[in-house]
């Protein structure tokens, strides 16, 4: 079993929830955009377009409540380990969280890809 300090899973849940919100706030911006676009568009293609982005974001803000919640697990765990024994807490390991990790890294790819794919649709249509 791999482990992992405790302090450096503390920073990484750290690191990731702060990208998460900052995800969840291109959200917001993107289906801004896709509600702009489909305001001003009333062709069925483009609107079928923008009604599956919007279905992907909504998938997408999901996974951000998804993985939010196995952080918030780990971030107990991790109080609870150092609640047991608070003495020498720089030096003391628990087992690495590296699901999370593999799934943080997964959410941002699909996030990445689908950022593109939308700009490359809205800089069509806007």
């Amino acid at each position: 079993m791999k482990t992992e300090k405790i302090y450096t899973q503390h920073d990484e849940n750290k690191e990731w929830s702060s990208n998460l919100l900052f995800y969840k706030d291109e959200i917001k911006i993107m289906e801004n955009r896709l509600a702009e676009i489909s305001s001003k568009n009333t062709s069925k293609e483009i609107l079928a377009q923008v009604e599956h982005f919007q279905n992907q974001l909504i998938i997408q803000r999901e996974n951000i409540g998804k993985i939010s919640h196995e952080i918030n697990i780990n971030n107990h765990a991790i109080t609870h380990e150092i609640e047991k024994n608070i003495t020498a807490i720089d030096h003391r390991s628990m087992k690495d969280h590296s699901v999370i990790r593999d799934n943080v890294k997964s959410f941002e790819s699909i996030f990445i890809t689908l950022k593109i794919e939308l700009n490359t649709f809205l800089s069509k249509w806007m």
